[in-house]
């Protein structure tokens, strides 16, 4: 059963926090849902990857925020899921979350509020986002949007870039909000990919892990089979694999050792 927080006053400034049994603090996994960053998408599909993450023994939290349509676009957005981050600790089961072990989860517009979240310690003082007071220790990118002047150049979402940051894709922007310039995050990432995605095409996960390698971070490509939405059904292979991957390299934490790409 999960339970309601507000992180701000605008109803669409909550999380739903799913704790899996026991009583012990257990890794946190922050899934963040895509829709493009407008209004029509919300919080209803990250329920179930967020059930399925309780139930496999993650602390899942499942982040609403604001959205383009509803008083959101850059900044309020990015700044929204860096305020539902940074307000963890201060949750009442704060208790039961290992806060050393945070990984974010994001599909298509939530991969890149995902991958932002890992780079938001990059950003200089005065930045929307900066200084995080929770770390990221890893990411799943889901068909991430994760480099915004490629995606505004191909019109992906049919110019739903440009409705995010408000108009064309400056530099001065693009430093800020677009995740394949806050490299290296120094976190363990993964990006999965449909190989028949044509919303957003698997030249987003691959531009971003050759920016993230000649950064100096290693980030593993996982091409699967399916469309844009295959990744996000729980019930499916895409992911099983990312389960698969988030149970694996919990054991390597647990050993003190790092996932090898």
């Amino acid at each position: 059963m999960s339970t309601a927080v507000a992180y701000g006053p605008h109803p669409d400034q909550f999380l739903e926090l799913t704790l899996p049994e026991g009583g012990g603090p257990a890794p946190v996994v922050v899934v963040l849902h895509g829709g493009f960053w407008r209004a029509a998408y919300g919080v209803e599909l990250a329920r179930p990857l967020a059930a399925d993450l309780a139930a496999a023994g993650f602390a899942a939290v499942a982040v609403e925020y604001r959205r383009v349509g509803a008083e959101g676009g850059w900044p309020r957005t990015a700044e929204d899921v860096a305020a539902a981050l940074d307000a963890l600790p201060g949750l009442e089961d704060a208790a039961r979350l290992d806060l050393d072990d945070v990984t974010v989860v994001g599909h298509s517009a939530g991969g890149h509020l995902a991958a932002w979240a890992a780079g938001r310690a990059l950003l200089p003082d005065g930045a929307p986002g900066a200084r995080p007071r929770v770390r990221i220790a890893a990411a799943v990118l889901q068909a991430g949007v994760l480099d915004l002047a490629r995606a505004d150049e191909q019109g992906l979402g049919r110019g739903a870039v440009r409705e995010l940051l408000g108009g064309p894709p400056t530099p001065d922007l693009l430093a800020l909000a677009s995740p394949v310039q806050l490299l290296p995050t120094g976190a363990e990432v993964l990006c999965v990919h449909g190989t028949g995605d044509d919303v957003v095409p698997p030249e987003q996960s691959e531009r971003y892990a050759a920016a993230a390698g000649r950064a100096g971070d290693a980030v593993q490509v996982r091409l699967v089979d399916g469309d844009h939405m295959v990744l996000i059904d729980p019930a499916g292979p895409a992911w099983a694999l990312v389960r698969e991957w988030l149970r694996t390299r919990r054991g390597r934490a647990a050993a003190g050792t790092t996932l090898v790409p």
